[in-house]
């Protein structure tokens, strides 16, 4: 039964994005785009400047800022890499302590646990867009990076309705598709479509290279695709993969097994087959996926009894939440 004084449809509450980088700034420019109000900071003076000339609104006044994401009520967005959120979750606790709290962080489980320790009385929700590009900083970002992207919004049984569907509501404005998880759940999953390619990127690129210059003139297709995010930052690749290391290294485990399973197999028996079929099979139901009609979240509402384990139910299904 539907609590009608737990959710809603509201507007936009003004968004306060701490972190102006490809995620960060992306998320600035496609909200006050689209004409809500948005405010952002950022440490880099130079980010910053370049930001007020494109025409947003951008400080590197911390203090400043989160004064006025509390004066405002605005709902304030971390989106630096998680080894540098502490000091912004503490100047959030002293500074805007009421203020709803999400993030575009690729781990959950960490960030929620810093907030906890710094910010215990939190209004939290996580958030995570699956969306970006090798590129970095201010010069990277682009308002159309999250249309179509998935974008999880953390649900546990404790999620307040309210919260989540304000959360919800800002990835929507995007463009992207919301999906409900788990904080556990969203860090194993990204660690084995997200994290771990950063891994076998790199070993597949340091083996390349390490071949010859011959090598490396004849990479196509092959090397180019699946070496492309360790072009990324090494910084930002280490921060997101060491922050969700158990998870990291439970695939890991599983990928070196398949490699060592494929070298004997190849070795004594002179094929390859089980790994490459296996992978074969995952690839298309990928592609089915992907490029299939979108299924929505159906039969609940956000405030029903019980809604935050049917959504996490339903998404495991490959359902997604459209408002």
């Amino acid at each position: 039964m539907s609590d009608p004084n737990t959710a809603g449809p509201e507007p936009l509450p003004p968004v306060c994005v701490l972190g102006l980088g490809l995620i960060g700034g992306s998320l600035l420019r496609v909200l006050h785009d689209a004409g809500h109000q948005a405010f952002g900071y950022n440490r880099s003076t130079q980010t910053v400047d370049d930001a007020v000339r494109d025409g947003y609104q951008a400080s590197s006044d911390l203090a400043a800022t989160l004064r006025r994401a509390a004066e405002s009520d605005a709902m304030i967005v971390l989106a630096t890499p998680v080894t540098t959120i502490e000091p912004l979750v503490s100047a959030i606790a002293d500074l805007a302590p009421d203020a709803l709290l999400t993030d575009v962080i690729s781990v959950k489980q960490e960030v929620a646990e810093i907030v906890a320790r710094l910010h215990p009385n939190a209004r939290y929700v996580g958030g995570h867009p699956m969306a970006g590009t090798s590129r970095s900083g201010w010069s990277a970002t682009d308002p159309s990076l999250f249309v179509d992207a998935m974008w999880m919004v953390t649900t546990d049984d404790a999620t307040p309705a309210r919260d989540w569907l304000a959360v919800a509501t800002m990835a929507l404005a995007t463009g992207a598709r919301v999906v409900p998880a788990a904080a556990d759940a969203h860090d194993r999953a990204v660690a084995a479509i997200s994290h771990l390619p950063h891994l076998t990127a790199a070993a597949t690129a340091a083996v390349g290279a390490g071949e010859s210059g011959l090598a490396l003139r004849l990479a196509a297709g092959s090397f180019r695709d699946g070496t492309r995010v360790a072009g990324s930052a090494p910084a930002l690749q280490r921060a997101m993969v060491e922050a969700n290391r158990i998870a990291v290294l439970n695939v890991l485990s599983e990928t070196i097994d398949r490699l060592i399973a494929a070298r004997d197999d190849l070795r004594d028996k002179g094929t390859v087959e089980v790994l490459i079929d296996d992978g074969h099979r995952a690839r298309i139901a990928y592609e089915e996926m992907a490029n299939g009609a979108v299924e929505a979240i159906n039969g609940v509402e956000v405030g029903d009894d019980g809604w935050q384990h049917e959504f996490r139910r339903q998404a495991h299904a490959g359902r997604v939440w459209v408002g």
